[in-house]
């Protein structure tokens, strides 16, 4: 189980990275749970792939298309469930820089990811970067 759990997590963080929208929505359950961190817009707790993308959206249209996944320094697994250690950054014209490294927990089932549970490492700058 661990193998698999930790293939799907590598399989979708390199289809993010790569810009890949088609295979890193196969990877996700339509009816996935994903908690994004903090109390800004892309807060909060969203109920499916289609939420999870609206919100991926305001972040590249807030961030003037800068965010990117720079780096995926470790994916653990655990049973059905994987961790990932990854640094993402992004800019805005005025000047603010997002440059910070995440903790994404995900559960896998029957090869999807259905529920993800992301940790901030200093979820006081991405409060004031996601306005």
């Amino acid at each position: 189980m661990e193998n698999e759990s930790k293939r799907v997590v590598t399989e979708f963080l390199t289809a993010v990275q790569q810009g890949n929208i088609e295979k890193s929505g196969q990877l996700l359950s339509p009816q996935i749970v994903w908690n994004q961190p903090g109390k800004n817009v892309i807060s909060g707790i969203k109920q499916s792939s289609s939420d999870v993308f609206a919100m991926v959206g305001t972040m590249f249209e807030l961030s003037g298309n800068t965010l990117r996944l720079v780096e995926v320094k470790s994916v653990s697994a655990n049973g059905n469930k994987a961790a990932a250690l990854v640094r993402w950054t992004a800019s805005k014209p005025d000047g603010k820089i997002l440059d910070v490294e995440n903790i994404d927990v995900y559960t896998i089932e029957n090869g999807k990811i259905i529920q993800a549970d992301i940790f901030s490492a200093d979820i006081d700058l991405e409060n004031q970067f996601w306005i």
